[in-house]
């Protein structure tokens, strides 16, 4: 019995004795890693000699990156408005229909037949819809020219009008939004869109409500007319591209005239009523016509009507040849009492009024 208990007092004394050497070697190694790579750390700041470093390369490369990045700009730039049009490049290259490119005596036959006449939408106010989707080819056969702008007129007119009002609604559904104490899912998904379409940062209302906003009517025409020599241009018969607007990928018309080196192109557009979508996303959310939007905004803080003379002070980055170009648009409003159209509205088409029975 004695000798049973000597055992077993041993091999718990040995079982303790274990356990210590355990628990030490544990602490030690625990303190090792902890303690090393503090004496490294250590001895690396105050033992060790730097070696000295020629800079002048890294110098080199970040002025090459530098400039690298300045030659990138336009390719980001080419690539962020691809991000903001994306629903019309989507649309530009799965179009739903096939359009038909009527001639100038056929598309003058259905405005005589809609008695589609300027000088009544100059006194009413009011825009039939009809809608030509692709300029004729003949455009150039118009001898007369005050025929010819007024053929022009009548193409763009109604889808300008079209976009604005569209934008017009937008608007209008996106203070009826934030006016509400809580939204919807669908409402939130909206916004996301519309975040996505006018190139602004997520929940930054006030820019969007800036930016998601009405051209003046006489402007735009203005401006096509400018770009398009009222609608005889290569790249409008060819493109359908009204506002001339340069892309560095994609699809595009080159330019004859441009210099060697030059890759820009003009825009190619599947209809005139997606150049007219673009354009004015474009200047709605181009840097460069960040002036035209904040005048735009005063005028409308201001309970003012959206003045395209005023307005188009700002275009003078929209081409090369800056205030001049703005005098051109002005004097083509001015002396085409292009103004008249501003207040105008779009009649439903049939296939609205079917929509509402």
């Amino acid at each position: 019995m004695k000798k049973n208990l000597i055992k077993f007092q041993f091999s718990k004394n040995k079982s303790i004795n274990s356990i210590s050497r355990f628990m030490v070697s544990g602490i030690f190694l625990i303190s090792f890693f902890y303690v090393t790579p503090i004496f490294i750390n250590f001895a690396e700041k105050n033992f060790t000699q730097k070696e000295f470093t020629n800079n002048s390369k890294n110098l080199l490369n970040n002025i090459l990156k530098k400039d690298a990045l300045l030659d990138n700009d336009l390719i980001k730039e080419e690539i962020d408005q691809r991000d903001l049009m994306w629903d019309i490049i989507e649309e530009n290259n799965n179009p739903n229909i096939d359009l038909v490119r009527f001639k100038v005596d056929e598309i003058d036959h259905v405005y005589k037949q809609n008695n589609f006449i300027l000088d009544e939408i100059r006194e009413t106010k009011l825009v039939k819809p009809v809608k030509i989707d692709l300029l004729p080819e003949d455009m150039e056969n118009i001898k007369s020219t005050s025929k010819k702008k007024d053929f022009f007129i009548k193409i763009v007119l109604p889808l300008i009008v079209k976009e604005n009002t569209r934008i017009r609604s937008e608007r209008k559904k996106l203070f009826a939004i934030l006016n509400k104490n809580s939204n919807t899912n669908i409402e939130k998904l909206w916004l996301e869109k519309k975040f996505k379409q006018y190139g602004v940062r997520k929940n930054d209302i006030s820019t969007l409500k800036v930016r998601m906003d009405e051209i003046p009517t006489s402007l735009a025409i203005a401006q096509a007319a400018k770009e398009t020599g009222w609608g005889t241009s290569r790249f409008a018969r060819k493109g359908n591209a009204l506002f001339g607007q340069w892309t560095w990928s994609g699809e595009g018309l080159k330019p004859k005239e441009a210099d060697e080196g030059e890759n820009h192109k003009v825009m190619k557009f599947y209809s005139l009523e997606l150049s007219v979508r673009a354009y004015l996303r474009n200047l709605n959310t181009h840097k460069s016509y960040k002036n035209l939007r904040k005048a735009r905004s005063e005028l409308r803080n201001n309970d003012k009507p959206l003045d395209s003379l005023i307005l188009s002070k700002h275009l003078d980055k929209y081409a090369e040849t800056g205030s001049q170009y703005i005098e051109v648009l002005q004097k083509i409003i001015i002396q085409n009492k292009l103004k008249d159209f501003d207040k105008a509205r779009l009649l439903p088409s049939s296939k609205d009024l079917e929509s509402l029975i």
